[in-house]
């Protein structure tokens, strides 16, 4: 995009330039109006152009921002979390293949153990954070992600339909 209004600035300056030269030689007739009234748009969607990729590098560059921030937290979420349902680094390691959606035979494969040590160590783990399959462990997690006061705010379905 950045290209495309550069070479909309370099028209513009060349339908200028030829506009200026054109006055300085001819004089005013209909046809430099119109030439002018489009080079003078031309230059005015390039400085809206440039604007908007302004904006647009600035709202990349916060959105950047905002998923590091989650990323981390989101690890910072996980660590406390093991850390207070006591995790053994083992049964750690595991968990966080279970959270990242592996299941049991590619946990077993990533860590070199066998399919029935890491099922035992997933229901350690799941007796530990107090729930009982795969999809409840991850739940725990994104519900303490999502801001529910977006969803309060908008109250129950169907109630803002009138």
């Amino acid at each position: 995009m950045t290209v495309v209004v550069a070479l909309q600035a370099l028209a513009a300056a060349f339908f200028l330039a030829d506009l200026a030269g054109d006055l300085a030689g001819e004089g005013t007739d209909s046809h430099l109006i119109v030439e002018g009234i489009a080079a003078v748009a031309l230059l005015i969607s390039v400085v809206f152009g440039a604007n908007q990729i302004r904006h647009l590098i600035a709202a990349s560059r916060a959105d950047e921002a905002a998923v590091a921030v989650a990323r981390g937290a989101l690890g910072e979420l996980v660590q406390l979390r093991f850390s207070q349902w006591q995790l053994t680094p083992a049964e750690a390691d595991v968990a966080l293949f279970a959270l990242k959606g592996c299941d049991v035979a590619e946990i077993a494969t990533l860590r070199g153990a066998a399919a029935g040590t890491v099922r035992a160590q997933l229901a350690r783990i799941y007796a530990k954070a107090g729930v009982t399959s795969h999809t409840a462990l991850l739940a725990l997690f994104v519900d303490e992600l999502i801001d529910t006061s977006l969803l309060q705010a908008a109250g129950p379905e169907g109630e803002n339909d009138a």
